[in-house]
């Protein structure tokens, strides 16, 4: 298998044919590359946020790949899209690299940083609304070697073919397939089967907030599976339970027990579009204090994620003061 050490600083001496995508004249001005970006910036975006679960670090990405685009030369490019999907699934590659480390020293547990992806979030790019953006698939790709998430991604969600991926990632073709299918086998007991419609999930979440609102144990036990999980982000910042919460009595004594002890009396909660799913998001004095999402297996909640870590929430909009 060929060695991709350093993916992401090698993006200026090659021809990259991905897709149809319009060639770059050799009279292309800066207003031109500029539009050009920007026209392709939600699939970038849609692409680094999957593969790094971070917002702020997508947005890097995203910067890094925009200065590559303007100091490259146009006669190196052929497709203005793949040149940038490689220059950013390569910087992504490289970023995920350095970024287990991190993690591994990341105080409890990590979970994504939540978007938040209603219309009316304008201070996000609109990426692609499917499965692949919920929490739960996000937290799930976290099993896979960076490369195999590379991989993956490109194929499963964004249906590049595997020319157009070996190029990408520097691997041959059939090392792709290889890659895929290792992939596949490391999620294929615990791949989220999302079987609720649209209108289960937000009635189950509805039911959620006001059993854990009222403290009402009977009500929690009623609509969670008996083997649900319930994973808590604090990132050290915010109080947030180290490890995961296993089975349904546990994971109710522990909302009824953080509503207790914890929760401020002034917290304003509201359902919204989060990961392209209906989640919580509690406001106090107007600013995001904590997102809860879950997944939903045979019409029973089967994950809880909870973030709190102030550093993943303070590109969350304020609520509105008429709301306070």
């Amino acid at each position: 298998m060929q060695n991709s050490m350093n993916p992401g600083n090698r993006t200026d001496n090659r021809v990259y044919e991905i897709g149809t995508s319009a060639s770059v004249s050799a009279d292309t001005s800066g207003t031109d590359r500029l539009e050009i970006f920007h026209a392709q910036r939600p699939r970038l975006f849609s692409i680094a946020y999957r593969m790094l679960g971070s917002v702020a670090d997508a947005e890097d990405i995203l910067q890094e790949a925009f200065i590559r685009w303007q100091q490259s030369s146009v006669k190196e490019i052929r497709s203005p899209e793949a040149f940038l999907v490689t220059i950013v699934s390569r910087l992504c590659l490289n970023h995920l690299q350095s970024a287990r480390v991190k993690r591994e020293e990341y105080f409890g547990q990590w979970l994504p940083e939540p978007i938040l992806t209603a219309e009316a979030a304008a201070s996000f790019p609109d990426p692609t609304m499917d499965d692949s953006l919920s929490m739960a698939f996000l937290v799930l790709l976290e099993r896979l070697t960076p490369l195999e998430r590379a991989v993956f991604l490109l194929r499963e969600v964004f249906d590049y073919d595997y020319t157009e991926i070996a190029r990408i990632v520097e691997q041959t073709s059939p090392n792709c397939r290889q890659i895929l299918r290792r992939a596949r086998q490391h999620l294929k007991h615990d791949r989220p089967r999302f079987d609720a419609s649209p209108q289960q999930h937000e009635q189950l979440l509805h039911r959620f907030l006001e059993a854990s609102s009222s403290g009402d144990m009977a009500a929690l036990l009623a609509i969670i599976s008996d083997d649900i999980v319930l994973y808590a982000d604090g990132g050290g910042r915010a109080n947030a339970v180290p490890n995961p919460v296993y089975g349904a009595d546990n994971v109710v004594r522990f909302l009824l027990g953080v509503r207790k002890k914890f929760l401020p009396s002034k917290l304003i909660r509201q359902v919204m579009q989060i990961n392209g799913k209906p989640g919580i998001v509690g406001y106090l004095e107007g600013r995001p204090y904590g997102v809860i999402t879950i997944s939903v297996v045979e019409g029973r909640i089967r994950n809880i994620y909870i973030v709190s870590n102030p550093e993943k929430l303070d590109r969350l909009p304020n609520l509105p003061s008429t709301s306070c």
